[in-house]
């Protein structure tokens, strides 16, 4: 077993602290470089969306759901947040608590509830929705057009009905 470690101990042996790392041995884990282009993506969000508005990303995904969907109801918001439905009720509290959605009794069926945006939603999203479209802008600069269209595509090829 020690003789495994060696390798791993005598390439970083001679490593400074502010060096960056090798990271051919993860580089393979389509997993590993979403979540490092996760980080850089979410502190353009932040910057643009999340702090001056105060909303989090999920926050801001429904808020753009509603806007797209008036009416949904929590079963089908919680299907395209992949979320369980304890947590969609515990968002929808909040963004009710803050004014954003409201709940209401569908008029065709009284059993059914349907979340829609406030008056102060509707202007959030609005405001959110328009910043969106150049947030990511730096971020995407350094691709052609085409290839952003090709990034957009191959990343929806990995979301719902990819193989499991």
């Amino acid at each position: 077993m020690a003789a495994a470690a060696e390798p791993t101990a005598a390439r970083s042996a001679g490593r400074r602290a502010d060096e960056a790392l090798d990271t051919g041995e993860i580089s393979h884990v389509v997993g590993y470089l979403l979540a490092i282009a996760s980080v850089t993506t979410r502190e353009h969000y932040h910057a643009s969306v999340g702090r001056p508005f105060d909303l989090r990303p999920v926050e801001f995904t429904l808020l753009m759901l509603l806007r797209g969907n008036p009416g949904a109801s929590p079963k089908q918001l919680g299907r395209a947040l992949r979320m369980p439905a304890p947590n969609v009720t515990a968002l929808l509290d909040r963004m009710v608590a803050r004014g954003l959605v409201e709940r209401r009794r569908s008029a065709t069926d009284g059993r059914a509830l349907e979340v829609r945006l406030t008056a102060d939603g509707e202007a959030t999203a609005q405001r959110t929705h328009e910043i969106s479209l150049s947030m990511e802008d730096p971020l995407l600069e350094r691709f052609t057009p085409g290839e952003r269209v090709l990034l957009r595509e191959l990343l929806l090829r990995l979301g719902p009905g990819a193989a499991a």
